[in-house]
């Protein structure tokens, strides 16, 4: 029943939505000077062609040069993104989803020595921690022309084919003119709630005068702050009711939290380890207040939660962007009765961390997403069918067994221990990653179902492999921590020790970080659950220094609260047993200068050897020697060389068996690998 409320119809004004679940807008750094061309336009295709009732694309995009893009947003300030639009939306309309295009003037939240270095803009001096500028105060004259170009790109939208538009306040310029944290203005835009709203509503009427009574307005705007000092719940309604007063709102699209640091910015686009889809209930309160429409996204990432917040009332629609980078055809599945296929959002983060860090998104662990033009997300059978095996479990493994399956081959897959996971049975350790299982639960469950061959408890041996007879033989064997060269490195234990539960350790632990990404702080974390005294220290001038802005927040904060204690800029110098403990000497990476810790345990995260024996044994018996075409690859088409004509087989490795790197990289290899076998 409650399945059958998401999947129903809602009419916006004159449009039909075929159901509830949207696609809200963000920003995939996909853009090519500023326009969406075909990387941008196919994956917004491909939600519709997943079954989505709207996409809403161009998150953030900008209207203006003193609003210059920090995170790859498109640019409408200028007419030459016109025909791009209209490719998009006659793409998108193909596929039935209807398609609306955000746009904004992000005020003091972007940068100021970035795109034409013009001073960045605000109501007030006030600066933001998050993106670092201090804005130039608006002037009047500053006022009016951001009026004229929202206005202005919102014809160019109209012009584009889009159903309609939405204007972005939470967090950006007009946002900033609404909340008493950043505005401090004196004249008629500051002071009153009625003052600052006065810059919304100036501009609504502007662009609604400019696109006429019948295109779709959506105002994404904040529901509550949730911050002392900023807007409350009450202002946020009485503010929504201003807006319903205007006449010229037809969607208004709920956020709550002020964004301005690290940590506020986790709190919005939640990683795991938060609580899911905390803001319903301000959500709610919006509804209650308004008769509009309401949409809200905010960490729904399965459809028992997107369910609960249509049918218990919270909302109209709701808002599954991530979980659709995850899976763009969940809502076509979910229509087959098909809900158990929907590859899950597990809140890596990797997605919203990489635009953050000025990289093209990804999801963690669907490879096709944002590569729609080479890799495809439903996989066809070949047509010839081949004998596949594959060796090693883990993620890289488990997805090649995947992708061979649904091309139709025969596959077996070997792994050497009592279960399938690889190294996310140990990255779900402790309480803050905990939900990376769900990755190789969803696997194990896909290749369970397509009839893969499983055989666990099996070191396979090259003579193992030769018995199968296979016409690919894919090395998925990850990689082991390697030996740790200082002196008296064999006093420390690696970080997979002490995850797996093969040593103990007690009191206090020294964990030296080498690598700056999320397994020194899974360790950390599992360490502190338990009780021990913890000191995280990396040579980076940053803790966890390759971790974007939302996935380390929420680590450190965990840890903060479990009371680790954090040294950066040094390294491990030298171990050496002290009676019953380890005095730890550490060199400072800058000065030269020796510390000592006096500790009962070292812990040591500083990378993976490939564990490549097999791969080496089998080379000389194949086809390809090993090597894989690279630009074959890229492009999408059979990576595999004929080196030698008596070859028996094809070979590859994936993975942690070729280089240390992470899930998404190893699932990468693994479907461009076997997509076209």
């Amino acid at each position: 029943m409650f399945v059958a409320k998401l999947l129903d119809p809602f009419q916006l004004k004159h449009l039909t939505l075929r159901n509830r679940i949207v696609s809200t807008s963000h920003a995939p750094n996909y853009v090519e000077d500023g326009h969406p061309r075909d990387r941008y336009r196919l994956y917004h295709e491909e939600k519709a062609k997943g079954g989505v009732a709207m996409t809403m694309i161009g998150g953030s995009t900008n209207i203006a040069p003193d609003s210059p893009s920090v995170f790859g947003q498109l640019y409408a300030g200028d007419d030459s993104i016109i025909p791009w639009f209209r490719k998009l939306t006659d793409g998108v309309h193909g596929h039935g989803a209807a398609v609306m295009c955000q746009i904004t003037h992000m005020g003091r939240r972007t940068a100021w020595d970035d795109g034409h270095w013009l001073p960045v803009l605000g109501p007030s001096g006030v600066r933001e921690r998050a993106h670092r500028a201090f804005p130039k105060v608006m002037e009047q004259e500053d006022i009016d022309r951001v009026i004229g170009d929202f206005s202005a790109a919102a014809r160019r939208c109209q012009e584009g084919g889009f159903d309609g538009i939405e204007l972005l306040s939470h967090s950006h310029l007009l946002g900033q003119f609404l909340s008493p944290l950043t505005n401090q203005r004196d004249d008629s835009y500051g002071g009153t709630l009625e003052n600052r709203m006065r810059l919304t509503l100036q501009v609504l009427d502007a662009v609604r005068a400019e696109v006429g009574p019948d295109f779709l307005l959506s105002m994404r705007i904040t529901g509550d702050e949730l911050t002392s000092g900023g807007l409350s719940a009450a202002d946020c309604a009485a503010a929504a009711r201003m807006l319903e007063d205007s006449g010229h709102v037809d969607l208004l699209n709920i956020l709550a939290g002020a964004p301005y640091d690290d940590l506020g910015l986790a709190e919005w686009v939640r990683p795991m380890g938060l609580p899911a889809a905390p803001h319903l209930t301000v959500a709610g309160r919006i509804r209650e207040a308004v008769s509009l429409p309401i949409l809200h996204a905010g960490g729904i990432a399965d459809i028992a939660t997107a369910s609960h917040a249509v049918s218990g009332g919270y909302v109209d629609l709701v808002g599954m962007t991530r979980a659709q980078m995850a899976d763009p055809h969940l809502v076509a599945k979910l229509a087959r009765g098909e809900e158990e296929r929907i590859r899950p959002c597990v809140g890596l983060g990797y997605c919203v961390d990489r635009v953050n860090q000025g990289k093209p998104a990804v999801c963690g662990h669907n490879a096709a997403t944002g590569r729609e033009q080479v890799l495809p997300h439903v996989i066809r059978a070949s047509g010839t069918r081949k004998k596949v095996v594959i060796v090693g479990g883990g993620p890289g493994g488990l997805e090649a067994a995947r992708v061979s399956a649904l091309r139709g081959h025969d596959v077996v897959l070997f792994e050497a221990s009592d279960r399938l996971g690889g190294q996310l049975v140990l990255a779900a350790k402790g309480t803050t990653r905990r939900q990376v299982w769900g990755v190789a639960d969803w696997l194990i469950s896909e290749v369970s179902a397509l009839g893969v061959d499983l055989r666990l408890n099996t070191y396979a041996e090259a003579e193992d492999v030769l018995a199968e007879a296979p016409d690919l033989v894919v090395i998925a064997t990850g990689g082991w921590p390697g030996p740790l060269a200082i002196p008296g490195g064999e006093l420390a234990h690696s970080s997979w020790e002490v995850l797996s539960g093969e040593v103990r350790v007690s009191g206090k632990v020294l964990l030296f970080d080498e690598i700056g990404d999320h397994p020194a702080a899974v360790t950390a974390d599992a360490l502190a659950e338990d009780g021990r005294g913890v000191e995280l220290v990396s040579p980076d001038r940053t803790l966890l220094h390759d971790l974007g802005p939302t996935t380390s927040a929420a680590a450190l904060r965990g840890l903060a609260a479990k009371g680790t204690g954090f040294t950066c800029l040094h390294e491990l110098h030298s171990l050496a047993r002290e009676e019953n403990r380890i005095r730890a000497r550490l060199r400072h990476v800058l000065t030269g200068e020796i510390s000592e810790r006096l500790v009962d345990h070292v812990v040591v995260e500083h990378g993976l050897v490939p564990m490549d024996d097999l791969y080496h044994c089998l080379k000389p018996l194949s086809h390809n020697l090993g090597q894989l075409d690279h630009n074959a690859l890229i492009h999408g088409e059979a990576p595999f060389k004929n080196l030698q004509a008596d070859g028996q087989f094809h070979l590859a490795r994936i993975g942690d068996a070729v280089a240390g790197r992470n899930v998404h990289a190893a699932i990468l290899d693994a479907m461009r690998l076997c997509v076209r076998v």
